[in-house]
């Protein structure tokens, strides 16, 4: 009952938020004409310059809503990016079956192999000429279609960059041929599999063999998640499914958290800002994606480098903030902190004042910064002792997010 009710909101939200078109190609690979939908992300029309990753979605008809809902959901608090989903339609007949034909030898054959190129010379193209892409692209399916996907990692550069395979009907000597594949990958990839306690046992036994050889791969491309859920069907694991693939795929896409805070950052010897400039750099890496990063996480770093007398930090969170923030006076408080904390307060008075004529952000407003510049005024210099935080910083227990939908 449960399931079915998440699955339900999750229909009700996609329907409220998301842009749905049907489009089709008339295809000469499949000799047929085929129909699919293109969920855009809310953001599509109002941003003309932002592209976004692909989500190619097999058994498109039943998949698309709770992929697309999970996703929504998850942008609402900003913990995953908008992606497009290319929704395949396949149930009806005997498609999706034909479509992952495949020979004795265990590889495209057929109607399978005409759907396999489809897919990599058709679909794709046309996705990329229609809609603005980033050449992140992910593939997911279910049962038969999930064990379809797996083919396309047996090429020597595979066009997919992550793999989303639940529950899947694999053929025979799949699970050797990927596990091979995995471990000799020379690009990163993402690969994640999902079984349930209550699935088929061919299928546990075969994701089982698979988890056994790639969980001790050392490829530095490889990303790897297997999960075995508990009290779930061969069908309901596919809405616990969603969202651990999601959450693996797009680790570290996430605002800071109170225990990312307590757990990572303040325990490091040093490296505060950095932290902050990698975490950035790597979701432009991993999935093409330029995030601006967030004005919660400036804070944290400002509370971490607070919280272990780091300061020189803040001048390197300072030019970043300037880099990121360039309007604002967030680069010119930190520069402000930096000469507090190290007792010359009129250098730190001189540096509140000059962000008095710069943009206010987040809690940051001209009377807070003034107010603190007039009370340094009549503090004495002391270089060498560390002075007390006139207005304390906070380990940062929400995303900034969560504070926003609180507010309205």
């Amino acid at each position: 009952m449960k399931i079915k009710f998440t699955l339900l909101f999750l229909m009700v939200s996609v329907a409220l938020f998301s842009q749905k078109v049907e489009d089709k190609i008339q295809s000469k690979k499949l000799n047929e004409e085929r129909n699919f939908s293109v969920i855009l992300p809310a953001s599509y029309e109002k941003s003309p310059e932002k592209k976004y990753p692909i989500l190619v979605l097999l058994d498109g008809e039943y998949l698309a809503d709770p992929f697309s809902g999970i996703l929504k959901y998850g942008n609402y608090w900003d913990d995953l990016p908008e992606i497009i989903i290319v929704a395949v339609n396949q149930n009806y007949g005997e498609t999706r079956f034909n479509d992952s034909n495949y020979g004795e030898d265990g590889l495209p054959a057929e109607s399978g192999a005409k759907f396999f190129e489809f897919i990599g010379f058709e679909l794709l193209t046309h996705i990329q000429q229609k809609y603005r892409t980033l050449p992140f692209r992910m593939i997911a399916g279910h049962d038969t279609t999930a064990g379809f996907l797996n083919f396309y990692l047996y090429k020597d550069d595979p066009i997919f960059n992550a793999y989303i395979s639940i529950s899947p009907e694999m053929a025979p000597e799949m699970e050797v041929r990927i596990a091979e594949r995995l471990s000799k990958i020379q690009k990163p990839v993402f690969y994640y599999q999902a079984t349930s306690k209550a699935d088929l046992e061919e299928i546990q036994v075969n994701t089982k063999k698979l988890d056994d050889v790639a969980k001790d791969i050392k490829n530095t491309n490889l990303n790897y998640r297997y999960d075995v859920f508990q009290n779930t069907s061969h069908y309901s694991l596919v809405a616990e499914a969603i969202p651990s693939a999601f959450y693996f795929i797009f680790n570290g896409y996430q605002p800071i958290s109170k225990l990312e805070f307590n757990e990572k950052i303040v325990k490091l010897e040093s490296g505060y800002a950095q932290y902050l400039i990698d975490k950035y750099d790597n979701i432009e890496k991993k999935i093409g994606l330029k995030v601006q990063p967030r004005y919660s996480d400036f804070k944290a770093i400002e509370a971490a480098i607070i919280k272990n007398k780091a300061y020189s930090d803040f001048e390197i969170l300072g030019a970043y903030a300037d880099k990121q923030f360039p309007k604002t006076m967030l680069g010119t408080y930190h520069r402000g902190l930096y000469f507090e904390k190290i007792g010359d307060y009129k250098r730190a008075a001189k540096e509140y004042q000059s962000a008095y004529t710069k943009s206010e952000i987040g809690d940051l407003t001209k009377n807070y910064i003034l107010d603190r510049a007039e009370a340094l005024k009549s503090r004495k210099e002391e270089p060498k002792q560390e002075i007390e935080e006139s207005a304390p910083v906070e380990t940062p227990t929400e995303t900034p997010t969560e504070a926003q939908k609180k507010d309205e």
